[in-house]
């Protein structure tokens, strides 16, 4: 079991025993000869082509879409499935050597970074889709799949997959990070969709959070494992799989697009069209700033003004009612009139812009880097966050166009700085600590779907308190004893 079995002395980290074979000849050192243990271990499970230890492969596991450095692993192994997942973990348990599990490499909080070097899980050869039940709207799938793999294989059934963070994320690594995105206001997020995950703990015991092959619509036995991992951004156990809820495609769908004349009146439409239970299916807010940008990257011709897209699934019939009230409110707040995209074409061409915010907020300054900010307030606090938010960004001079999932009370500014001016990368830090402040303040969180990760750490703490902290501490501890699963992530250090 996990709590029995006890580290190596012989090899603290993989990293540590590397540098040390630079110097020492081979077949000399017991350090030299434990590394080539562990190697020949990995290729015995997984072949000689599913470990790397090439520079080139370590730097691209070693770093996400977000601004943290790149910090690559000592050696990429690349299982075929669960068998080998779990064979693979059980070397680096009784080794001792860190674990970092990766997908796709499309998270924003540097969730990849192996900062204590170790050994990267690629998980992409594991890429099936697994029990596909069209009568009962779910279907079980291996981490190297991703959103738009899935919707595609479901493409004929007349089902699909709704959570969309706009990245083609691996399906895995959304439960891993509780992902989200512009469909959460009417289907949820990753947390609401995944019925059961398949795990390897830390010592290589897997285990099947709702019981194995289970898949119910509701439950309430016993504790809620399912719910424990998602979110735990692989510092708890390697997802191997997931049962997730499926969804009919909706008779028809329409999206539209409407200006308004401030911000204050672009949320308070967003507040007041949930308030009237209109089933929106998305609804987000550009400010002026990112629909310019927009307009300039995906050559759309939008007024520059504050603006949201929004998007009706149901039948002809309820969608009757639910734009007619919806326009009702937009224009009592001084919304233009709706621009429409009916066909597929249009409305996949409208939320591409959408999904392109980032490219187009780098495009507004050529060479810099991008930081996405993810706070969430509850609803009614979602027009004086924004307001606020612009206004501190204009008074420190800062380039961030916002975007957001203003649905569920989320939204991003996608900052845009210069890596090479420390005054400037010094004004965005304080900005981003004042925007997440201001939402803790304001019963919100730090961070609505993109995940802890490394920046986080410390926010998590003002969050959540010190007394939550430590039963995390102590669910890690119980789970993952030699603190061996992506090492540094979610939780800071205890103090000593």
């Amino acid at each position: 079991m996990l709590l029995s079995l006890k580290p190596s002395r012989q090899l603290q980290s993989l990293r540590h025993c590397f540098l040390q074979c630079h110097n020492i000849k081979s077949g000399i050192s017991a350090r030299s000869a434990t590394l080539d243990s562990i190697l020949s271990a990995f290729r015995s499970v997984c072949g000689e082509d599913g470990v790397s230890l090439g520079d080139a492969v370590r730097q691209q596991h070693g770093k996400d879409e977000s601004v943290h450095r790149c910090r690559p692993p000592d050696v990429v192994v690349f299982p075929r499935c669960v068998e080998e997942v779990s064979a693979l973990t059980k070397v680096c348990h009784n080794h001792h050597l860190p674990i970092i599990p990766f997908g796709t490499g499309t998270g924003l909080e540097g969730g990849v970074s192996a900062v204590k070097g170790g050994v990267c899980f690629s998980l992409r050869n594991m890429d099936q889709v697994l029990d596909l039940h069209q009568e009962d709207f779910d279907v079980t799938v291996e981490p190297g799949v991703t959103r738009k793999a899935l919707n595609a294989y479901l493409r004929d059934t007349g089902l699909w997959f709704p959570v969309d963070p706009g990245a083609d994320a691996s399906l895995c690594g959304m439960a891993a990070t509780s992902a989200s995105g512009t469909n959460a206001v009417c289907y949820g997020t990753m947390r609401e969709n995944v019925i059961n995950l398949e795990v390897v703990l830390a010592d290589g015991t897997i285990i099947h959070t709702a019981g194995k092959g289970r898949r119910p619509r509701k439950t309430s036995a016993g504790y809620n494992l399912t719910n424990l991992f998602v979110g735990s951004e692989g510092t708890l156990g390697i997802i191997t799989k997931t049962t997730l809820r499926l969804y009919g495609i909706p008779e028809a769908m329409v999206s539209a697009v409407c200006s308004f004349p401030s911000v204050q009146a672009a949320v308070d439409s967003t507040v007041q069209i949930l308030q009237a239970g209109v089933p929106i299916a998305r609804i987000e807010f550009l400010d002026d700033v990112m629909i310019d940008a927009c307009n300039r990257f995906s050559s759309l011709s939008y007024p520059v003004t504050p603006t949201l897209f929004l998007e009706f699934h149901g039948s002809e019939r309820s969608l009757e009612e639910q734009v007619n009230t919806t326009e009702d409110i937009t224009q009592s707040n001084g919304g233009s009139d709706f621009q429409w995209a009916r066909d597929a074409e249009t409305r996949s061409q409208l939320w591409k812009a959408r999904h392109d915010a980032w490219y187009a907020a780098l495009a507004l300054r050529p060479g810099c880097k991008a930081y996405s900010t993810d706070v969430c307030v509850p609803l009614s606090r979602l027009p004086q966050i924004i307001v606020e938010t612009k206004e501190d960004l204009i008074k420190n001079r800062l380039t961030g166009p916002i975007a957001g999932h203003v649905g569920d009370g989320n939204f991003h500014c996608l900052m845009v700085v210069d890596p090479n001016d420390p005054e400037e990368l010094h004004r965005v830090h304080l900005f981003t600590e004042r925007l997440a402040r201001r939402a803790l303040a304001m019963d919100g969180t730090c961070t609505g779907e993109h995940g802890v990760g490394l920046g986080k750490r410390a926010l998590l703490c003002e969050e959540m308190g010190p007394m939550a902290i430590q039963v995390m501490h102590c669910l890690k501890d119980a789970l993952d004893p030699n603190n061996l699963m992506n090492p540094g992530k979610i939780l800071l250090p205890r103090e000593p």
